[in-house]
């Protein structure tokens, strides 16, 4: 036992993890998060409100949906994110950013831990809700992720709202575009307000799912790890259920989400302990910048995170909501 002790405090100094960070939060229902955000000296009183405030709202929303008897764990994640996507504070659906093109692409994904059933868009510009797409495919299709018109073209045919691609213009986010193009070096500017949340509903399923407009000035196409199973969305009932946001590259080569949830399935650490290993170990020694939030079936909650701030909250099953932003 003694020796036991010794490695896991061995362990968790290998990746700079506090033990006395390693108790999960316990007794949560539903978690969310709204991205890595802005460098905090550039927070103002203003949008740190309406941060807040929109958090708080995709929790309260999820927690409603989590009390009704027939509701499911991936009725709260896709309601709690489609306030998120409505919002134009994060970016996901009316907050997207532009790509090098002037254009708003957007991709999600969402899945369940009991039957490991999942469901993903990607490149879309008329989906308002695109995460509500994500779930069409799961649940209406054969497949598991579409791309582009095809996406959209089947997505009209289930019913998806669609609006027209000026919907997704704010002024923050074009005055973004802007700076990027007259920026004289070329890199992409991210990650900024992907949204995700994971849940646990009363028959003890898990669900997790992640929108997001991905980065500014993004070219050629591309797509990062959130519309990416194994990647920036997973879930799985012996495990846990995992939505993450960062620099999606680097999630996608390191297989983030499924990674955390291996190491709770076969190696048993908690949702802590995996998450820092993944995200403070592996991920941070890369080179790859961002964080997780991740639930357990028995309600123990995780939020990790290598950069300046995680815009997160989670809801305890008692109603209690908190929310976080550069706090640790």
């Amino acid at each position: 036992m003694r020796w036991l002790l010794c490695m896991t405090v061995l362990s968790l100094a290998s990746v700079g993890v506090d033990a006395a960070a390693e108790v999960p939060i316990a007794d949560v229902i539903l978690g969310v998060h709204g991205g890595t955000g802005m460098d905090k000296k550039d927070m103002t009183p203003e949008l740190e409100k309406f941060f807040r405030t929109d958090l708080e709202r995709a929790l309260k929303a999820g927690y409603e949906t989590l009390a009704k008897p027939e509701a499911t764990s991936l009725d709260a994640v896709e309601t709690a994110i489609r306030v998120l996507e409505d919002s134009p504070h994060f970016n996901a659906g009316k907050g997207a950013v532009f790509t090098k093109e002037g254009r708003n692409e957007l991709d999600a994904s969402i899945m369940e831990g009991k039957e490991m059933k999942a469901g993903a868009v990607a490149g879309v510009t008329i989906l308002k809700n695109p995460i509500s797409a994500a779930r069409a495919v799961m649940e209406k299709s054969k497949h598991v992720m579409l791309i582009g018109r095809g996406a959209e073209v089947f997505a009209t045919k289930a019913g998806m709202e669609i609006v027209d691609p000026a919907y997704f213009w704010t002024p923050r986010r074009w005055e973004d575009w802007k700076a990027s193009q007259a920026a004289i070096e070329e890199r992409p500017k991210g990650p900024l307000g992907t949204v995700g949340a994971v849940a646990l509903d009363r028959h003890g399923n898990l669900a997790a799912g992640t929108s997001t407009g991905g980065m500014t000035g993004k070219q050629y196409g591309r797509v990062g790890d959130s519309p990416i199973i194994g990647a920036g969305t997973y879930a799985d009932n012996e495990g846990c259920a995992v939505s993450c946001t960062g620099h999606g590259e680097y999630f996608i080569r390191y297989a983030v989400s499924h990674s955390i949830v291996s190491l709770v399935k076969y190696k048993q650490l908690s949702v802590k302990a995996a998450s820092e290993e993944v995200v403070n170990g592996t991920l941070k020694k890369a080179g790859g910048e961002g964080g997780v939030i991740a639930l357990d079936r028995q309600g123990k909650f995780a939020m990790s995170y290598n950069g300046e701030g995680l815009y997160r909250g989670w809801v305890t099953k008692d109603g209690k909501i908190q929310v976080m932003l550069y706090e640790k």
